[in-house]
């Protein structure tokens, strides 16, 4: 494995705009010829984040796609160098009756038509919607950023399959299986009793969840195996003709989290051709102590935010001094997040990895807590030693490719 290299301090400082005096650079290196070799790869790689998610309220005056207080705006991805973004059609889980499954559709719909306005008219001019891995590159050839679309929870389709054809019309090109959960396609790794859910309800993938499978793949959706249980998404790996994602988890080894992959599922992961999008949520990143917690609570308190998501509502001032504050407790940083990423590599090879953030789902850690401060993950990157064509590969290069897979797949399914 990668030796780590950068320390929490020093990640906040680069965070924050400032050259942060650190001894990981080989000798050979200043740390000014650092930077500037980090930012000249950073500007020819294409960067592309898999999980933003968005409100009902998105892309309207409430929440303007261009500078709301949100972690992914098109200023901050300006600002930040982020490249490509997949907006999500999250739907949480609900009840399965006819009524709910109705809501959710109608949910799902408001999200498809707000991603949509952005980029169709709002902001044409700034961002297009990609639906394809070619639209993904010729659109960010052409100077705008690329927008696509992913749902997380297959509970948007309730029990009829069909709605995948339609979804994919407006855009999806990948779907989560389930969520917190279970659903009628698969069960989820973290059930829901309240809803009435069991351990396990379907060992996995359920035979009506095969059946949603095939129809990913004829229609060349890919298949996200991010929050579905273990046995479901070994199941899916099985299943699925197309190589499968993982569209923001971490690995397992590193923190014991249901929601991360462990090795057994890493290597599956790779035999079946797909790609791990390792997710910048601290939760799965790095497990804090109780001290840790309770210091976070305390500058919770302190700044009057619920959560640290909310601190677009406090000055520049009191959000740079948040961000140092919580280096200095130890919160997860963009060297544990980069720590999750060496392992996968490592474990796994180069092809089968991929970033993500989950911003305005709950994701950010010091240093990369929203599309502007993206520059951190490479300048990371380049202190562990990832090559230019390394990081072109887990910026958006391994997702296209299984995009790619996907469609060719669907290809052949047509004649």
């Amino acid at each position: 494995m990668k030796i780590r290299s950068a320390q929490p301090l020093a990640v906040a400082a680069a965070a924050l705009g400032l050259t942060a005096c650190t001894d990981s650079a080989p000798p050979q290196e200043s740390e000014v010829a650092l930077l500037a070799r980090a930012r000249a790869i950073h500007a020819a790689v294409m960067t592309l984040d898999t999980h933003d998610d968005i409100s009902f309220e998105f892309a309207t005056e409430a929440v303007d796609p261009l500078n709301a207080d949100r972690q992914v705006t098109l200023e901050r991805m300006r600002a930040g160098g982020l490249d490509a973004e997949f907006f999500v059609v999250y739907v949480g889980q609900t009840e399965r009756t006819a009524e709910n499954y109705a809501q959710a559709r109608a949910y799902a719909l408001i999200k498809f038509d707000a991603i949509h306005r952005m980029a169709e008219e709002m902001y044409p001019e700034q961002i297009e919607l990609a639906y394809s891995a070619d639209d993904v590159e010729r659109i960010h050839e052409s100077g705008k950023l690329a927008a696509a679309i992913g749902i997380e929870n297959g509970y948007v389709i309730g029990r009829d399959p069909s709605l995948l054809e339609r979804y994919h019309a407006l855009g999806a090109r990948y779907m989560t299986l389930a969520h917190n959960g279970h659903n009628d396609i698969a069960d989820s790794a973290q059930p829901r009793p309240q809803i009435g859910d069991v351990a396990a309800e379907h060992g996995g993938v359920s035979a009506y969840g095969a059946e949603v499978i095939r129809e990913m793949n004829r229609l060349g959706m890919m298949v996200d195996v991010s929050h579905i249980s273990k046995a479901a998404a070994l199941d899916a790996m099985r299943l699925s003709r197309a190589p499968v994602i993982a569209s923001h988890s971490g690995m397992r080894a590193l923190t014991e989290h249901v929601r991360n992959l462990d090795d057994q599922s890493l290597l599956a992961l790779q035999a079946d051709g797909g790609v791990v999008q390792t997710v910048a949520f601290p939760d799965y990143v790095k497990t804090l102590t109780p001290e840790q917690e309770q210091a976070l609570d305390a500058l919770l308190t302190e700044f009057r935010i619920e959560r640290l998501r909310d601190r677009y509502a406090l000055t520049a001032e009191q959000r740079e001094q948040i961000q140092t504050r919580l280096a200095g407790l130890g919160y997860p940083d963009v060297a544990d997040l980069v720590d999750h990423i060496d392992y996968a590599v490592d474990l796994i090879g180069i092809d089968h990895v991929g970033i993500s953030s989950d911003f305005d789902g709950g994701g950010g850690v010091v240093g990369w807590f929203d599309a502007s401060e993206t520059f951190n993950v490479t300048l990371e990157l380049v202190r562990r030693g990832y090559t230019e064509a390394d990081i072109r590969q887990l910026w958006g290069g391994n997702l296209l490719r299984v995009w790619r897979e996907a469609e060719r797949i669907a290809a052949e399914s047509a004649r």
